[in-house]
């Protein structure tokens, strides 16, 4: 038996893992000789935000949990690396499987590296080439030490390619997001506030926002939002956002016309939110993944992604973090003018079946 190390660090994780814990039971059930710890490095965990996700996916409660915390992007990535390499010295595995780009992706990859184990990227090869962001520089550090990439898209090939790796460290896999999202939309169920907001479907758009250029201006904040509420034409406007930044929101100017600020939502619930809207706008890359494959319009305020796919054959569009470009956007979205896109190569539901097919081929 081979064991394979399956680390998971933040909310965008969960749904990247769970395709591949179910493909690897799978394997097992047919007497593959793969086995897994998930380890949970506690980079992000709060239970009214995390834990549900677990549940809602049917993960499995991890084998260990590192509960590194919260800190600064030093702190935490000394604290997994210091407790992770603990693990590993106490219980080699075979290989350390990383997905995505947050910090516990890098600092596993590390020490997994050092210590003569393995690395296996899922999305491998993205990029953005805005080393403003932490996650460019997390894919670019553990793209440069991986020994097998899983990629979502040709031009993560490409990207791997261009900076040396070889064509046979490169497996085309598909994108294990989807995979979840496919399995889980018969069960997408509408929000408790869905009917109390009287909301109808294609009729009312759904916000998130996290990145430092959209949220860390209490001014840039603001001038986006009242944007957006303009651009919506008086169709309501949801947006998921941390209960303290909602209530500082609140206190600002009061309240927006038509902004509904609502509590981070489960993974079912937000799916349908975004599923049922009229559009999505967002900084977030995962969303303009789901919203591609669901068809839903989205305006992204960046000026940049590590996802191009979604733009060029997707639903997505680069919008920018200046507020006056929004008008024109949602102007010709609210007139029924925006592309339909298609969704791209492998995006199929089964990537994560592909995975360990050649896991156990790499693994022996």
């Amino acid at each position: 038996m081979k064991t394979i190390d399956i680390i998971a660090g933040a909310r965008p994780n969960f749904m990247k893992i769970a395709p591949i814990i179910n493909a690897l039971k799978a394997a097992q059930a047919r007497g593959g000789a793969l086995r897994y710890h998930l380890i949970h490095t506690g980079q992000h965990y709060d239970k009214a935000m995390s834990g549900g996700f677990f549940e809602q996916l049917g993960i499995p409660e991890p084998d260990i949990n590192l509960e590194v915390g919260s800190g600064t992007q030093a702190e935490q990535t000394a604290a997994i690396m210091v407790r992770y390499e603990k693990v590993l010295l106490e219980q080699r595995s075979d290989l350390c499987l990383v997905v995505g780009d947050v910090t516990s992706t890098m600092a596993c990859s590390i020490v997994a590296r050092k210590l003569g184990v393995p690395v296996a990227h899922v999305e491998g090869g993205i990029r953005s080439g805005d080393w403003s962001m932490p996650e460019e520089i997390n894919r670019v550090v553990t793209d440069s030490i991986t020994n097998w990439f899983f990629t979502t898209s040709e031009t993560a090939n490409a990207n791997l390619r261009r900076a040396g790796v070889a064509d046979d460290c490169i497996y085309f896999a598909g994108n294990t997001m989807i995979d979840t999202l496919l399995k889980q939309m018969p069960r997408l169920q509408p929000p408790g506030f869905w009917a109390e907001l009287g909301l109808q479907p294609g009729a009312y758009f759904v916000v998130t926002l996290h990145r430092p250029a959209n949220v860390d201006g209490e001014q840039q904040l603001l001038r986006l939002l009242h944007a957006i509420s303009a651009g919506a034409q008086g169709l309501p406007v949801v947006f998921p956002v941390h209960p303290r930044t909602a209530k500082n929101l609140r206190e600002l100017e009061g309240q927006i016309p038509g902004m509904h600020y609502v509590d981070p939502q489960g993974y079912l619930e937000f799916n349908y939110l975004v599923k049922h809207a009229k559009g999505v706008i967002t900084d977030s890359g995962g969303i303009t993944e789901e919203t591609t494959v669901m068809g839903v319009p989205c305006l992204t305020l960046r000026d940049n992604t590590e996802r191009p796919e979604t733009v060029t054959i997707g639903t997505n569009e680069l919008i920018g973090t200046d507020p006056a470009k929004l008008a024109p956007a949602l102007a010709r979205l609210m007139a029924g003018e925006w592309k339909k896109g298609a969704v791209p190569e492998k995006w199929d539901g089964h990537a994560a079946e592909r995975i360990v097919v050649e896991l156990e081929r790499l693994l022996g």
